[in-house]
């Protein structure tokens, strides 16, 4: 009986009963690993070993008859961004290929409580910045629908992981769409908390006031789960909300009368694949016939927003970089004096995407163009917010694609970043305004790659969001199709 293709709260489930133990799960998703990873190339580092002792330790937990956590034995993956004490963390740059972090992120503390079995390190775009794992500085990883096809980014390592099977559960960070658009691309489960939902210490920083953790899932009970796990606030970040996390499994119930859902004419954009509006409208058309009300909406600041966030990202980003200069940690490049060690360390081992960001960066905060791109900027980003509390007046949710098209080919947007910032239009709104969204699988395209719906909800709200996606997701079955990888299902 294979067991790498189904949810978490199924296994957990069977390792309560004892059906199954976290020893016979974890070597079947190793297995599963084995055979599909050099395809897929989903991961930066594996930790098989480390990933055998836990799940050894999980067994002699249930054996003494004490009640296990959630995902005590489930076996699960780590974003490269993330810090985890003794094992490498990449964020899959060359400047920091051999960092080993002295320290647990909060998530990874949190995790750790729970007792799970973590197989490795998933690839990522370096430093988080690009919307298909192209950038990554070791490989790209492929989407397991179709190996010549990106699986999104910046998550992109951690959505394949799940979709392939060759992890149960991940975590991701969401920039601007980075849990969310690889999610639609592979067919799984992202959530995107509010931002200061999930603690960011330990999160490798791309942009601090836009960056959150979230989890990579087969189904939403699992996304659920996990959030009630990493969600709550820490002294250690001082942007984490202290508002009360209530039991996210509360909200799993079908049941959508009466919530009202926003459709905003303005994510229906010129260049939507059709198949993709057909898809989420479609599914839209589900939820009314389930007892939802569908209302028409605008908000008409999200022309603006692409533009906005790349000067407050890349503005975000060139300061949190600067830090990688080759004299605390990390690798360097020596040159004659200090100021050429730093540009050449800066020059060589940063990738193209890396240094593109970086530089927009600093043009925008500079003398003379503050004004004019950043402060403004920041302006817009209110207007966006603004935009979204009026909508919420009226709404319960807002539904919309998750990305325009499915996924696309490796390569064919590589040398045209502009192109492939504008994969990010549906996306970067919510993380402007701090919102919480969900993307799950709705539909498959005619040349079988999956359609993600999005659902954004209201500030701290994510209850609301799950219910609409459990509800949703009950009533059909793209959540349980997997992949043909390695002649077997």
């Amino acid at each position: 009986m294979a067991l790498f293709d189904k949810p978490a709260h199924v296994l957990h489930d069977m390792l309560v009963k004892k059906e199954i133990s976290a020893q016979e799960l974890t070597a079947d998703v190793l297995g599963r690993l084995d055979a599909v990873e050099g395809d897929v190339q989903a991961y930066i580092t594996t930790t098989r070993e480390q990933a055998e002792e836990q799940a050894k330790a999980a067994d002699e937990k249930i054996a003494r008859g004490e009640k296990i956590s959630f995902l005590t034995g489930i076996p699960g993956a780590i974003k490269d961004n993330i810090c985890t004490k003794g094992v490498k963390t990449t964020c899959a740059s060359k400047i920091i290929d051999n960092f080993v972090p002295p320290y647990d992120a909060t998530v990874m503390t949190k995790l750790n409580v729970q007792t799970p079995v973590i197989l490795g390190k998933t690839n990522l775009d370096e430093f988080a910045m690009g919307g298909s794992t192209e950038n990554s500085a070791f490989h790209p990883t492929h989407n397991p629908w179709a190996l010549d096809h990106v699986p999104g980014g910046s998550s992109g390592g951690s959505a394949a992981a799940v979709a392939a099977g060759s992890a149960i559960w991940a975590l991701g960070s969401d920039t601007g769409g980075s849990i969310r658009q690889p999610a639609s691309f592979c067919g799984v489960v992202g959530l995107k908390p509010t931002y200061g939902r999930v603690s960011r210490y330990g999160l490798v920083a791309y942009a601090s006031s836009l960056d959150q953790i979230g989890p990579l899932t087969r189904d939403v009970t699992d996304a659920a789960n996990i959030l009630n796990i990493i969600a709550g606030r820490d002294e250690m970040d001082s942007t984490s909300s202290a508002a009360e996390v209530p039991d996210f499994t509360q909200a799993l119930r079908a049941d959508v009368k009466g919530m009202k859902i926003g459709l905003p004419k303005e994510y229906f954009t010129k260049g939507m694949d059709p198949e993709v509006e057909q898809a989420v409208k479609a599914a839209i058309k589900q939820l009314e016939n389930l007892g939802a009300e569908v209302v028409e909406i605008s908000l008409p600041h999200t022309e603006y927003a692409i533009s906005t966030y790349y000067i407050i990202a890349p503005a975000e980003a060139a300061t949190n970089l600067e830090r990688y200069d080759g004299v605390s940690y990390g690798e360097r490049i020596d040159g004659e004096d200090l100021v050429q060690m730093m540009t050449n360390t800066r020059t060589q081992l940063f990738g193209e995407e890396v240094k593109r960001r970086i530089m927009i960066g600093n043009y925008a905060l500079s003398a003379g163009y503050y004004d004019a791109y950043y402060l403004k900027a920041l302006k817009v980003r209110t207007l966006v917010q603004q935009d979204y509390l009026e909508a919420f007046k009226k709404v319960d949710v807002i539904m919309a694609p998750t990305a325009p098209t499915p996924a696309y080919k490796i390569g064919e947007m590589i040398d045209d970043p502009l192109q492939m910032y504008l994969q990010d239009v549906c996306t970067v709104p919510l993380n402007l305004a701090g919102l919480p969204g969900l993307s799950l699988p709705c539909s498959m395209s005619s040349k079988g790659m999956p359609i993600g719906l999005q659902i954004i909800g209201q500030p701290l709200d994510e209850a609301t969001v799950l219910r609409a996606a459990y509800t949703y997701e009950q009533s059909q079955e793209y959540h349980k199709q997997m992949p043909q990888l390695g002649g077997k299902n």
